[in-house]
Parts: C-alpha cells; structure tokens; sequence
C-alpha cells in the first residue's frame, strides 16, 4: 500500500505541490515563468482592450445570465456587441443596457422607441420570454431608457 506523498508516490501530500515545483527552479526558470505569464496576461488585456475600441463598447463580449430572451438566446450564450453613438435604436433590435443601481447588465429587445425632434431618443425593452415590459426593471420613477444607458447591442 502506497500513501499519497509516500517515497516512490507521484503525488505530493497536499495534492498540488505548486510551491514545491517553483523551489526546484533555478532563479532563471523562474523568472522566465513570470514573464511568460505576465506576457499572457497584458496580452488578454491588449485585446479586450483593444476590442472595447473598435466596437465602441465598455464591454464588448457578455454572457447571457437569465431564460428572459429564450428561444433568441439561452442562459450561457456569449453574445459579441458594438455600441457605436451614431447609429439610431431601433425597435426590434436587442440591446444590453445596464440601470442605475444594478451592477449587472440586462440583455433585451427594444420594442417601443420614442423619437423627439432635437434627437433625443428614449426607448422602452421587453424580454422575449417575459409576459410584462421592463419598466419593473429601470430605477424607481423611470419609464424609459436612454442611449446612456445602452452598454451595446447584439451583433453576434
């Protein structure tokens, strides 16, 4: 009978012996090691970065949380959005916005849009799964949202 961290054994005693590893490297290894990771790392970020650029949006990749948008979309989707100013909302399309006092952002269909003549644009969003609009969702008192409030919209 062998024991996990017994001679002979090749498992280390506490299951993942990181640290155990990292003493057995040279110092040079080492070093390459964090620089190797902190490479993966600035480089993730050079592209998220770079992606929130060219969509114009503060967060260009979400993953759907709830069943509100089924069939369209399911819990678990990734959805790929571009949030560029000059392009009017309209009813149909499916938006993520985020409401003042929630941290996480709702992905939903526009389907009222009210356009006023000095080019303010308010809008009113509904689940395709949900039987009521929205506005039990917007802050207390609000009854539309507007293009501030809009984080993207789906293109993918």
């Amino acid at each position: 009978m062998v024991r996990a961290g017994a001679v002979g054994s090749h498992l280390p005693a506490s299951g993942l012996d990181i640290f155990g590893d990292l003493r057995k490297m040279n110092k040079r290894q080492l070093y390459y090691q964090v620089l190797n990771f902190a490479m993966i790392v600035s480089s993730a970020l050079m592209i998220w970065k770079g992606l929130i650029v060219l969509t114009g949006s503060e967060s260009p990749i979400v993953v759907v949380l709830s069943g509100s948008m089924e069939p369209a979309f399911h819990r678990g989707d990734l959805l790929f959005l571009t949030n560029f100013r000059e392009d009017p909302i309209r009813a149909g399309e499916i938006v993520v916005f985020k409401v003042e006092g929630r941290d996480i952002p709702i992905v939903h269909r526009v389907i009222k849009v009210h356009e006023k003549d000095n080019g303010d644009i308010k809008f009113l969003t509904k689940g395709d799964n949900n039987e009521v609009d929205d506005r039990g969702l917007y802050k207390e008192g609000q009854n539309w949202l507007e293009k501030k409030d809009v984080v993207g919209r789906a293109r993918g």
